[in-house]
């Protein structure tokens, strides 16, 4: 895992406004969690954010602040925080729109087709690599293989949870013990019950993770180091008698909050109540319990990794056939993990639009920090004006700049014949050391656009640590169903300078003070989305 910090001065005289580390690259709006200086009126005319009924209070007060009009009805809209759409929705997005989902995310979002896909990696890899998910089966079609499975275990591990496959917040969630007990004809997933939860205080928890993904191809990942602990608020016994008490057996704040019995903490140091700041479960397992939280943590880091890579192929798809330009999406998911008494980190599932409500100073203290840095990290530009020249626009900002308005050549998918070559070559090389060195020589406008988006991002790091790529995790690559060329490039580039960014970082400035990120390619190239 990495975590960068460039210290770049930001010689922009308004502080809306962040330079990109690079030349003739447009500027960001920075996002503002506070009382600043308002972005000229010009600008803020621009910036139009189309509100959503699902839009977190966190995120319009932030975008608000930030000089962003929000609308319910708008067409020129910059932003929008809202639920997933369908596919074809995504090819009606301009290219300076940036939308929060991805495409194809139901491939993770749906615990039935999240399982599928992991299933799939253990059965290509083994048993062990992925042994990552409670052994799941989706009824009605394994009802058999369930019926058989039952019958050869012994009756104190019948122990099984039962979920909906796309339901949320524990709705339609109970234990049962008896094969009586499962419904039939009814879609619903069948999944091998954890009975040795890890316990503190008696009591039962899961952890809620938040991860942001801002690209699939190059696969991009970033961990938010902080979290939530959530308790379940009666002790846990596994006793077949206590099965019904969703207080004990389920984590889920939605259920546990209409116990009389749940106590709110609203201190993010505070180790009381039913709901904790994962920074402060993770002192206290240190601490009270001795525990090897590094050790942890890199497991959970393993875990996250090989959940995104068994649905890369089937995202990458979807990306490729809805999405026009590299600017348009990003996502940020909550996965829910548990640990068991061996500290082995078990995902339960994935939530594609994880709740970012501020019940409490707590949630406060994890989500307002956490949609400050996504924001920051996905990148917004200002959108162009056809009133105002760029010119005009850089002087309101209170200097020359140029550019300032976005540019879609910088995200754009296709290639030219000479990187279409150049992407073959390298995806057809049999192992790592024949790309490692050789795909950093002359990079193409295409190598260069990629890179420095990815350096841009991490000067905004805030909370997050980036855990893929990193100089380590190379090793992951043999489970991708393909060779993608742009992983092979992130892979090289941070073999190369992952301790001398700043190397790395002025190769390509000079790279684009010469503008060669800016050439693209041309229609009768017959370019097409292989960049993707």
């Amino acid at each position: 895992m990495t975590k960068t910090v460039l210290n770049k001065k930001e010689s922009l005289t308004h502080p809306g406004i962040r330079r990109s580390l690079f030349p003739n690259v447009p500027p960001y709006i920075k996002f503002s969690n506070g009382v600043s200086k308002p972005l000229p009126r010009n600008i803020r005319k621009l910036l139009r954010w189309k509100d959503s009924r699902i839009t977190p209070l966190i995120v319009r007060n932030l975008v608000k602040n930030t000089g962003f009009l929000i609308k319910d009805e708008c067409l020129c809209w910059s932003g929008t925080w809202a639920n997933q759409i369908k596919c074809v929705q995504y090819k009606t997005l301009h290219d300076h729109q940036k939308f929060n989902h991805f495409p194809g995310t139901f491939q993770i979002g749906r615990k039935d087709y999240l399982w599928r896909n992991i299933q799939a990696m253990k059965a290509k890899f083994g048993e062990r690599k992925f042994d990552i998910m409670p052994t799941t089966y989706i009824l009605p079609q394994d009802r058999k293989t369930l019926r058989n499975i039952w019958e050869k275990t012994k009756p104190e591990d019948q122990y099984w949870i039962i979920k909906p496959p796309a339901a949320y917040r524990g709705d339609g969630i109970k234990i049962c013990h008896k094969y009586k007990q499962i419904p039939k004809n009814t879609p619903i997933i069948v999944q091998k019950y954890i009975q040795n939860p890890y316990l503190i205080n008696g009591n039962k928890f899961d952890l809620r993770l938040y991860v942001l993904v801002t690209s699939v191809n190059p696969l991009r990942i970033y961990l938010c180091e902080n979290g939530l602990a959530r308790f379940a608020s009666v002790k846990y016994s596994i006793d077949p008698k206590t099965l019904n008490d969703r207080f004990m057996h389920l984590t889920n704040y939605s259920v546990n909050k209409f116990n009389a019995k749940y106590v709110t903490n609203s201190d993010a140091q505070a180790c009381v109540g039913h709901k904790w700041t994962l920074k402060t479960l993770w002192k206290f397992l240190e601490k009270e319990h001795g525990i090897n939280v590094k050790k942890v943590r890199e497991s959970l880091i393993d875990l996250v990794i090989k959940t995104m890579i068994s649905v890369e192929d089937s995202l990458n798809k979807s990306v490729c056939t809805a999405l026009r330009s590299r600017y348009n999406g990003y996502e940020m998911f909550g996965f829910d993990v548990l640990l068991d008494n061996n500290l082995k980190p078990w995902l339960l599932e994935v939530n594609v639009s994880p709740s970012l409500q501020s019940s409490s100073l707590l949630d406060k203290a994890v989500k307002e920090p956490l949609v400050y840095d996504t924001l920051n990290i996905v990148g917004f530009h200002i959108p162009a004006s056809k009133r105002l020249s760029e010119e005009e626009l850089a002087l309101e900002l209170g200097e020359v700049l140029n550019p300032v308005c976005f540019d879609n050549r910088i995200y754009t998918v296709m290639l030219t014949k000479q990187e279409k070559y150049k992407h073959l070559n390298f995806i057809n090389k049999a192992s790592r050391n024949e790309y490692l060195e050789k795909i950093l020589n002359d990079l193409t406008p295409d190598d260069i656009r990629h890179l420095i988006v990815y350096e841009d991002e991490l000067t905004q790091l805030g909370t997050y640590e980036k855990i893929f790529p990193t100089a380590e995790t190379h090793k992951y690559l043999k489970y991708f169903e393909k060779n993608r060329y742009h992983n092979q490039l992130l892979d090289a580039w941070e073999t190369k300078y992952y301790n001398c960014r700043e190397k790395g970082i002025e190769l390509l400035k000079n790279l684009c003070q010469q503008k060669i990120h800016l050439r693209v390619a041309r229609k009768n190239e017959n370019a097409n989305l292989l960049a993707f």
